[in-house]
């Protein structure tokens, strides 16, 4: 269980620009009101037409958004690492959650309520600024991400997917291995690809040197080939 402390010091240092724009009466006002919650593996944190009610900063663990589609095709919007927040936009629009979000592994999530956050934010001008500098970077990243999922290529979407997961959580000590262990199934719905697909391109990947694949172990040997083809794919 983590401590009140803890989640003090997580907020303060892991959170520096939300952190920086609070005033000291407002950082004691989140402290007292930060909760923390436990997500087990595959656990729902919200789901799609869901009423938007928190703020969400993710502590420990890895979670993903993701939306159904025709016929209840997956696909992952969106990879979550410590610590970034989410489940406000929803609250901003004043609409139900178009999209759900689940714990990829046991997770720990920080809670505050977004009707707090709306106070904080209508007396704070730079609090403001940093939720709108927040929203305005996420549209970016999926205006880019829309491109990408319908003009590359399935080796380039792969490719992507692959690296984005190395950015987004890193390697393992051995400065190759990704630190995340993903299923056929979630790297075909993060590339917006069939499992089969994604089987196929996989195995082309390790026929040319590109990667090594254990069960869900994932090796990168080329990191700087997988990144040609993610450009040109």
């Amino acid at each position: 269980m983590l401590r009140k402390s803890t989640l003090e010091q997580i907020i303060s240092e892991d959170l520096s620009d939300l952190w920086n724009a609070l005033k000291p009466e407002e950082k004691r006002i989140i402290t007292d009101n930060f909760k923390y919650e436990h997500y087990k593996k595959n656990q729902i944190i919200y789901a799609e037409n869901d009423t938007p009610e928190n703020l969400f900063c993710l502590i420990e663990g890895k979670v993903k958004m993701y939306k159904s589609g025709i016929g209840d095709r997956v696909q992952i919007l969106r990879l979550y690492r410590p610590v970034q927040y989410f489940g406000y936009r929803a609250y901003f629009a004043n609409e139900p959650y178009v999209s759900s979000v689940a714990a990829f592994e046991p997770s720990v999530l920080g809670v505050i309520p977004m009707k707090l956050v709306e106070e904080l934010i209508r007396n704070n001008n730079d609090l403001a600024m940093f939720f709108i500098h927040e929203l305005s970077r996420n549209l970016g990243g999926s205006d880019t991400k829309i491109i990408n999922l319908t003009q590359k290529h399935i080796r380039g979407r792969l490719a992507e997917s692959l690296l984005l997961l190395a950015d987004n959580y890193g390697y393992e000590d051995d400065d190759m291995t990704l630190r995340i262990y993903m299923s056929r199934e979630d790297l075909a719905n993060l590339s917006n690809m069939t499992t089969s697909n994604a089987i196929r391109t996989l195995g082309s990947f390790v026929n040319d040197k590109l990667i090594l694949v254990d069960g869900r172990r994932i090796k990168i040997i080329d990191e700087n080939g997988l990144r040609k083809i993610s450009k040109f794919g």
